[in-house]
Formats: structure tokens, C-alpha cells, sequence
């Protein structure tokens, strides 16, 4: 492996482009992302490539999520309530990269093998074909850093019936293939020995035709194949109970809820424990965000997502959730409020609220 943030290669008509971070989980960096998005805008254009493959290296993960340590460095290097440029940045970038990817005018294919996860997650959901293994395992685990599902969490959250969405944000649970199919997050799974020969066939193929339909006819192979692999759900005997669960109008009460289920369940059993955890504030940004972009357009959802991130930064709690969970590693973050019940609603509403005086970043997104 090179010292690149990206690797780059071609295989007939598929152009390729691997996470080269496999230390760190291929945790997305700006560099990354940045180097993503100069490839992606050169191949729209590009006649010889009619579709793109986008992996991470190593066996472990595709994307664990964004780089909180850098984030986490640029946060300290200003006091609470100053506007944090390198996170403001990096938000900004990653977000102009997940709407590409869900608007892009050629096939792309995720690998999602392995652990996918936070900006995992934003970069596997714009893509047209999402694919995941036996040993794939998904999450939006934000609550446990003081963030909230980002990178399109509030599209895609949204998207989820029954209150499923909400359960999994306030929770950070995983998911596996088979559960992240059911819930809209993945598309196909295939067996994770067979990576080699579906970018072997698809580079082999003649994309040029009509490459979505030749995609769909080799993917729909190699799935058939794996069948017998498919993992049980962890989910379909809970539906109804999170569906109940989540039946509340105050996040306060969705919360006791779900901590007040008695369970020997280990999926629901590590959900609460997560919650009962996590930040405070959180929990309601999760219930917010979900709440505000029902209706929104995608490119809506970004520029909604890109305040709330980058207030998240000027405030307490997400430092303070990366501290205690990455820098000093004492798994004891002290939240800014004791108890979802104690937050405030302008500690709620500020977090919705520009903190540029002109506007967005974002403002032409999608226009």
C-alpha cells in the first residue's frame, strides 16, 4: 500500500477507487475526501469508464466512519462556542461527496464489506448498488460521541419504518446483510470471497451498453450464490416492540422506554446500554433531525445537516464524546446535560441555527 489517501485503478469499463487508510478503518479524511471527489468529477465525463467500484483496503472495514481525531484537534484548538474552520471544512467537503454519490450519473458500486459505519454509511447510501457481506456490520454509532447520524443519516433515517430509524440513531445498534436489506440500507449480499471475481466479470463485461442492466445480471449471480450465507436477523423480532417503543411524542419517554426494557436479548441488550451512555443532547438532535426533513430535498438535508454539525463542533458535548472515547480512552464522558430530560429546548433549537452570518456552504447544492 502507498502512502495515498486513495488508490486508483481501471479494470475495463470499471473505474476503481479504494479507501487507503486500512490502519485507521479507512476512516474518511479530507485528503480523501477531497482526492474522491476530483476522481469522481473526472470519470462523469470520462467515456471510458461506465461505471465505479469504491472499496476500502484490507479485509477489516470499507469506512468506519469520518476522522474524528482530526476533527477532534481542530475543536480543541478554538474555546466552546467559537465556529471551528477545519471541522466546518471537512463537513463541508464530505457532504458535497455524499450528494455526488447519490446523484451521480454513472453506476456506482459500494463494497460494503466489513464494518461501514458513520461516514461508511454516507458514502455506501448514495450509492446505486450497495452491497454487503457475511461479515458486514452497520451503524450509525454518533450517539456515543456526541454527533448524530450525519452524511444523510436524516435521509435515510427517515426512510425506515415504524420508528425503526429513530431506534437505531438513539442507539448506534448494528445491523448485518441481511437486516441492513430489509431496512433499505444495502441491496444485494454476496459472499466476501467472491470480491475478486465480481470486479474480475465486471471488468470483463461490455458496460458500454447499458451498464446499469449488465451490472444488475452479473450482481444478481453472484447474490443467488450466496444465499446460503445470509446471517439471521437481528431485527425482525423486535419490529413490533420498537415500533411501541418509539410510540411517544417527547424523546424523553422514547428513551425510558427502550431503557426500561427487560431483555435477555444480546442485539437489544447492547442498544440500551449504548443509549444509556450516550449524550444527552444527541437524542434529541436524532428526534430533530428526523422530525425536520421529512419533506426536505436531498440537497436540503446536507445544508440542514451541515449547521447542525457545525454547531455540534462548537459546542461541548462532541469533543468531549471523542476524548472520552478515542484520546483518553476512559469510556467516562462528562455530557453537558445529566439526563435527556434536562435538556433544554434553545439548547436544541441553537443547534439548528446558522452560525454564518451569509450563506450556506452549501447554498448551491444541487442547483
Amino acid at each position: 500500500m502507498t502512502d495515498q489517501p486513495i488508490l486508483v485503478a481501471q479494470t475495463g469499463g470499471l473505474g476503481r477507487i479504494t479507501l487507503n487508510a486500512p490502519k485507521a478503518l479507512n476512516s474518511l479524511s479530507l485528503p480523501m475526501a477531497q482526492a474522491m471527489q476530483r476522481q469522481l468529477d473526472a470519470w462523469a465525463t470520462d467515456d471510458s469508464v461506465a461505471a465505479v467500484w469504491l472499496e476500502g483496503a484490507g479485509e477489516k472495514a470499507f469506512c468506519a466512519g469520518g476522522d474524528i481525531r482530526a476533527m477532534y484537534e481542530a475543536m480543541t484548538a478554538h474555546p466552546v462556542g467559537e465556529r471551528v474552520p477545519g471541522c466546518e471544512s471537512f463537513f463541508t467537503e464530505e457532504y458535497v461527496l455524499d450528494y455526488t454519490l447519490h446523484t451521480y450519473p454513472k453506476p456506482v458500486i459500494v463494497w460494503g464489506s466489513g464494518i461501514v459505519m458513520g461516514g461508511g454509511m454516507g458514502l455506501m447510501c448514495g450509492a446505486a448498488h450497495r452491497l454487503v457481506t457475511e461479515t458486514s456490520r452497520l451503524a450509525m454509532p454518533e450517539i456515543t460521541i456526541g454527533l448524530y447520524p450525519d452524511v444523510g443519516g436524516s435521509w435515510f433515517l427517515n426512510r425506515m419504518p415504524n420508528g425503526l430509524g429513530l431506534f437505531l440513531g438513539l442507539t448506534g445498534a448494528q445491523i448485518n446483510a441481511t437486516d441492513a436489506i430489509a431496512t433499505g440500507l444495502a441491496d444485494r449480499m454476496v459472499a466476501s470471497t467472491d470480491r475478486d471475481t465480481i470486479i474480475e466479470t465486471l471488468g470483463t463485461v461490455d458496460l458500454g451498453a447499458d451498464p446499469e442492466e449488465t451490472i444488475r445480471s452479473v450482481l444478481h449471480n453472484f447474490e443467488a450464490k450466496a444465499q446460503d450465507q445470509r446471517p439471521a436477523s437481528q431485527i425482525d423480532a423486535h419490529l413490533g416492540q420498537i415500533r411501541t417503543l418509539t410510540d411517544h411524542a417527547r424523546v424523553a419517554d422514547v428513551v425510558q422506554a427502550i431503557l426500561a426494557v427487560e431483555t435477555d436479548d444480546k442485539w437489544m441488550s447492547r442498544a440500551q446500554a449504548s443509549l444509556a451512555k450516550g449524550c444527552p443532547m444527541t437524542a434529541h438532535l436524532v428526534a430533530e433531525q428526523i422530525r425536520r426533513s421529512r419533506h426536505l430535498s436531498l440537497a436540503d438535508v446536507f445544508r440542514m445537516e451541515l449547521v447542525m454539525s457545525s454547531r455540534c463542533s462548537m459546542e461541548p458535548d462532541f469533543r468531549e464524546g471523542v476524548r472520552a472515547l478515542l484520546i483518553d480512552k476512559d469510556g467516562a464522558p462528562n455530557w453537558a446535560h445529566p439526563s435527556v430530560a434536562a435538556v433544554d429546548a434553545s439548547d436544541i433549537e441553537r443547534h439548528f441555527t446558522p452560525p454564518w452570518p451569509d450563506k450556506s456552504p452549501l447554498a448551491d447544492l444541487g442547483a
